[in-house]
This record gives structure tokens, sequence and C-alpha cells, in this order.
């Protein structure tokens, strides 16, 4: 599985704490994370934050601009942005910064999997309809296997993420759920 990458996509504690309402939900991710490890998969964190002032944030970008004015605490040095604490990074993996909705705009993470030898991403993530939905699309047209880990993904319309998960991503993905994943890579 060294072509392999597992990304855990805007697990940080401001996130989850909006999003991740499912109590089962972090154990589910702590157990992919966990098979990831087993199998010596690259593990990639992506994390969404801004510079203090939010020079990065466009007034024309409508959901960011939200965010300047006072609607997430979600800048660098900020504990809210930190990586939920139960799935904390190792010192091996790696953790990418983004500055869009995509894991892929406005970060290096194109660069980061390229230079690792990375072909299949394994995408887990809050919420559905942001983060994993903006990083199937273009790591579909950038030519990646893409695996979705349905129920380690979470958004705050659950009928979005049915519709998501059951009828959208199946036409670029191959979308599972946690068990079946983690006993597949346990048997490989």
């Amino acid at each position: 599985m060294s072509d392999t990458a597992l990304l855990l996509m805007d697990l940080q504690n401001v996130i989850v704490e909006r999003i991740g309402n499912d109590p089962a939900y972090l154990d589910r991710v702590h157990n992919v994370l966990a098979a990831a490890r087993q199998a010596k998969m690259t593990i990639i964190y992506v994390v969404v934050k801004f510079r203090p002032d939010f020079p990065e944030v466009s007034p024309r970008n409508k959901s960011f601009s939200l965010i300047k004015s006072g609607g997430l605490p979600i800048t660098e040095g900020d504990p809210a942005t930190e990586i939920t604490a139960s799935l904390a990074p190792q010192p091996t993996d790696i953790v990418v910064t983004k500055r869009r909705v995509g894991a892929f705009s406005g970060s290096d993470l194109d660069v980061v999997l390229r230079s690792q030898g990375i072909e299949h991403i394994v995408l887990t993530g809050l919420s559905t309809s942001g983060v994993v939905l903006s990083t199937l699309r273009l790591a579909a047209d950038l030519d990646y296997q893409i695996t979705v880990i349905a129920d380690c993904c979470a958004d705050r319309d659950e009928e979005v993420h049915r519709v998501l998960t059951e009828k959208v991503f199946p036409n670029q993905a191959d979308v599972v759920k946690a068990d079946h994943w983690i006993k597949t890579v346990i048997a490989d």
C-alpha cells in the first residue's frame, strides 16, 4: 500500500464540535487510522487555517468572508484549529495546511502526493459537502484513484451526505464503510 495515502481532512477542534455530532464518528475514524498505520500507509492530515487578519480571504468568497467577519476562530495559532486530540498526528505523519475548501486548493497537497509516489487517496473528513466533495472532484481530474470512507465523513445535513455518498461520489470513487475498508486493508 505504498502508493496509497489516507487523508484526514478538517478534523480540527472547531469543525469537529460543529459537525461531528455522531458520538461514534471519531471512534470510526480512529479505527481507520489505526488500520492505515498497521498497513504502513502514508497518513496525511489536511487542515484549514488563515493568517491573522485573513489576507488570503477575498470579499468575493462568500463562505470565507463570513469566517473573516467573525464566524469561526480559524486563524493560525488558535487552539480551535488544532487537530482533535484523539486523532493527533504522529511525527512521521504529514500535515498540509490549505487556504480554501478543497484539500488541493491553496496547499501543496498535490506536490506532497506526487513526491511520495501516491496514486490512490482515501478520503475522510468534515464536511462531506465541503472538503470531501471539493477534494474528490479535483483529485478525479488529477487522475488519482479515490476511495471515500462514507461513515468517516459527515455533514451538517444528513440528506446531503446521503446523496453525495450514494449517488454522486460513486461516479468518481469507490465508496465504502469503515469496517469493510479496515478488513480489506488488514487482509492485504
